[in-house]
């Protein structure tokens, strides 16, 4: 038997699978590791602290597991998408990594805005200019910064980062590089218009290559601390949602995903480049060779939970927290929530929304909340799906993934919702099952990624649309589509007051 292992570098751990040929989850080891949060709004990491902490998620998964290392043939990597790694001429990182999450640099959005224009940015890179890119956080240093932008050799994305410690290469995939707004994603290149209207330095950018692409130059010290087979085979890899979206089997045309972790994402497969959504989605580079992938984003999704359940409930777990979620019906007696704790991204790019609760009285219980909570994000998540449907694609089935895959009722009321049949997979490794794929495909385990896919992902239960709970929420999701137009003023006199 051979195996491949793929490292999921995620915003608050690493995750490491080990998986063979039948596409089993042998070991799974994860690693933590902080956030800097020294501003509001600042999101920041130590790459250094990623190095670390795979190596230690590598050294334990050899050391607790009993198979032969040098049968493992190949790994490649996901990795959380937009982050900003700076390294000087030495190679050394020059300032902590700014996040995705990291919301400072609205000016430079507006400064991208005025200087490329919309409909030209949306013409090169499918994508409107938003706080979470790269570009505007390279932009933000160059002129907060200047010290540091001066020294600038190279810019990374984290786990390319990882990638460059492991092997002493300098890349970035393309389903990366189309995360960082000065990517032209149909032609597969870095921008030069885009770059030289920013006065950016063109020689900074790392080589884009495809997911799948072999960079084995691998460290001897790296090799040594952790255990790594020496004739290992190290690819590329690619964005955490373009892992994600393979690693759920969303490599072929109208295959559509949900995925519900801290933040929500809606993510369909596309054929081509050149459909338009005139940016409402997030339009990017897939992992699977020349294809592509559009994605909604809900802000806080699963947050939207943990947030009501560490304010109110703090002794509960999750799982206790969703026990009663079946006894309450559809609408949660005439309670609505909006999940814009920290506002929103689809389709309203607002960071001034905030959430609510429309319709409670005094008959509403713990519970009502709970169900109202559930339906409200699940109500954002469809409001991309109806943005896809009315552009004309085809959403019938939808493969669930995340925390919101792990409770059955919850996926019952996202096939209610949604109107499609939700699958939900006998194993969910995520985006770490999506890098351990492609790297399955480079070691050539397969011919296409669709062929990896049918062996190793298998469906454990499907849940079918009831057409009378679609009708209720089809009128319920009708008012959850007002509350944000006739809050958005209220919320914008209560900013001076935050």
């Amino acid at each position: 038997m051979t195996y491949v292992i793929g490292v999921d570098l995620g915003t608050s751990a690493v995750k490491v699978l080990l998986v063979n040929k039948g596409g089993e989850v042998l070991k799974t080891v994860s690693k933590t590791y902080p956030i800097i949060q020294s501003k509001p709004g600042y999101s920041e990491q130590d790459p250094d602290e990623w190095v670390k902490q795979t190596k230690e998620a590598l050294k334990e998964l050899f050391n607790t597991t009993t198979i032969d290392r040098e049968a493992i043939e190949g790994l490649s990597f996901s990795g959380q998408m937009h982050g900003l790694v700076l390294l000087n001429e030495a190679d050394d990182v020059l300032r902590p990594a700014i996040l995705w999450n990291d919301t400072r640099t609205t000016e430079q959005c507006e400064r991208i805005n005025d200087t490329i224009g919309e409909t030209k940015l949306l013409e090169i890179t499918k994508n409107k200019a938003l706080e979470g890119f790269t570009l505007p956080k390279l932009m933000w240093v160059k002129e907060n910064e200047p010290h540091l932008y001066k020294e600038i050799q190279t810019f990374l994305l984290p786990k390319d980062y990882v990638r460059f410690r492991i092997t002493g290469q300098k890349h970035i995939d393309y389903s990366d590089a189309a995360g960082t707004l000065m990517f032209d994603i149909e032609k597969q290149v870095f921008s030069k218009e885009i770059l030289g209207k920013l006065d950016i330095n063109m020689n900074i950018c790392p080589e884009p290559i495809a997911s799948h692409e072999e960079i084995s130059i691998i460290d001897t010290s790296f090799i040594e601390e952790t255990g790594l087979p020496r004739n290992i085979r190290i690819f590329a890899g690619g964005a955490d949602n373009a892992c994600g979206a393979i690693g759920a089997g969303i490599v072929q045309k109208d295959k559509t995903m949900c995925s519900i972790g801290t933040s929500g994402v809606v993510l369909s497969y596309e054929d081509e480049a050149n459909k338009d959504y005139s940016g409402k989605v997030h339009y990017f580079n897939h992992g699977v060779p020349n294809k592509y992938y559009t994605m909604g984003v809900t802000l806080s999704a699963g947050s939207s939970l943990t947030w009501f359940k560490d304010r109110f409930l703090p002794e509960e777990s999750f799982e206790s927290l969703l026990v009663h979620l079946d006894q309450i019906k559809p609408g949660a007696n005439g309670l609505l929530f909006t999940p814009y704790l920290f506002g929103e991204r689809t389709p309203h790019a607002d960071s001034n929304i905030r959430a609510s609760f429309i319709g409670l009285d005094n008959s509403h219980t713990t519970e009502h909340l709970i169900r109202a909570l559930i339906e409200g994000i699940t109500f954002s998540l469809n409001e991309t799906i109806e943005m896809f449907r009315s552009s004309g694609k085809k959403i019938n089935e939808i493969v669930s993934i995340g925390g919101g895959a792990k409770n059955d009722t919850w996926l019952q009321i996202q096939a209610n919702i949604f109107n499609a049949e939700v699958i939900k997979l006998s194993t969910e490794q995520g985006p770490g099952m999506g890098a351990a794929m492609i790297a399955a495909y480079g070691c050539d385990w397969f011919t296409t990624i669709e062929n990896c896919a049918k062996v190793f992902i298998k469906e454990e239960k499907r849940f079918i649309p009831d057409k009378k709970t679609v009708a209720l929420y089809q009128d319920l999701f009708n008012i959850y589509q007002k509350v944000y137009t006739q809050t958005k003023l209220l919320n914008d006199y209560l900013i001076d007051y935050r």
